[in-house]
Order: C-alpha cells, then structure tokens, then sequence
C-alpha cells in the first residue's frame, strides 16, 4: 500500500482506536486514498521495489499485505513477477476489481498465510498493527518466506503509539517502531536487512527496509 496522504491530526492513543477502527476507515476512504496514491509516471518514489527486483527472479511469486488500490502490483507485475494481491479492506477489493485486478481478503493478524512464498511486500500498512501483535505477525510471515527470499517493509519510525483522525473522522491507530528494534526483531526471524532508507512524508518518518531469509 502507498504512503498514507489522506490529511490526518495526531492525538495521545486510546483503545478506541485499533487495528479494527483503522480497518473501518479505510473502507470509508478506498476512492478517495486511490486517487491520492496514484503513480505518477516521473516519480520514483518506490525504492524499495527497485531494489527488490535486483533479489528475485522473473516469475517470483510474492505476497502483498495491504495491496490498497494495487499500484505496487501493477508495478511489480508489469516486470515479470506473480503477485499475490490481498488487502483486509473488502473497498480496496472492490476497487481493484473495477479495474480488472483480483485481489483476496486477508487479515494479516488472524489468517494463514499460505506460502512459502519468494517474497512478502508489506509497504506503509504494518503501523496499524497494535504493538503488541507486531511480532508475531513477523514471525509469520517469517514463516511464509522461502529460504533465501525476501521481505520488503514500510513502517513508520519513532516510539510509542498515537492516533491519527482522518478527514472523515475516522480514527487510525499508528504504532511507532525504532528502526534498530525492527531490525533486531527481523533478525531474530532470520530476515537480514539487506538495504533501507528512511524520509519524511507527510505523516512523520518512514522506514524502508528490504530484508532477506538465510538460506539453510
């Protein structure tokens, strides 16, 4: 899924904003966040893809967590790989069928993963995972990547949690993560950062990271 850049306020995190509220949200927004995150053909925005193509092979069959509208998809199938499009939001779904693309339903913290897979695409949607399940949710995609694959990341840096209201009043729970605390988590999985790069954006500072599985 593309950086957020729906307008949002920040606020001291509550337990009425959670994984669930941030789901509803953007169920409420899917047109809108589509036409926001659209690709524009100068920009060049997504590092992280171009460096995940120079790891896998044409015809890697990768998974994406929080596809949103699929633009990653579109871009990643464009160059010759197999994506397997999800989100936990049923308008993303809809949205992408509009447009010829099927993507599935997954909710990342209580369906299985299916796999092994030559790589998992998780990009700017893991911060709405509550801190507390975060590790687990890697240790299961850990567990869904093939020996030697990858796993691309976006996630917000910094400590703490917070809640953002988006411009419909809908209320999205963010969990901030030290970089080295998520390097350190991924590592103890077998995910060795592999490259990363981090940049302001509109909501704080995110992280990229491009992670890869030792191969026994």
């Amino acid at each position: 899924m593309a950086e957020p850049k729906t307008p949002k306020e920040g606020g001291p995190v509550n337990r009425s904003a959670s994984n669930a509220s941030t789901l509803a949200g953007y169920e409420d927004c899917a047109i809108d966040y589509a036409q926001t995150t659209a690709p524009r053909p100068e920009a060049s925005d997504q590092p992280g893809l171009v460096e995940l193509l120079k790891l896998v092979e044409p015809e890697s069959r990768l998974l994406e967590i929080g596809s949103g509208p699929g633009w990653d998809a579109d871009w990643l199938e464009e160059r010759g790989l197999v994506v397997r499009r999800t989100d936990a939001a049923e308008s993303f779904l809809h949205f992408q069928a509009s447009r010829g693309r099927h993507a599935e339903r997954l909710d990342v913290i209580r369906d299985l993963l299916g796999g092994p897979y030559d790589g998992v695409v998780a990009l700017y949607v893991l911060q709405h995972v509550e801190r507390d399940l975060l590790p687990t949710v890697f240790a299961r995609i850990a567990q869904a990547i093939s020996d030697g694959g990858v796993f691309l990341l976006g996630l917000r840096e910094g400590e703490g949690e917070s809640v953002e209201i988006g411009s419909k009043g809908d209320a999205y729970y963010v969990a901030l993560w030290p970089r080295s605390e998520i390097v350190a988590l991924l590592a103890a999985l077998g995910l060795v950062l592999h490259w990363s790069h981090s940049f302001e954006g509109r909501e704080g500072r995110w992280m990229t990271g491009l992670f890869r599985k030792a191969s026994h």
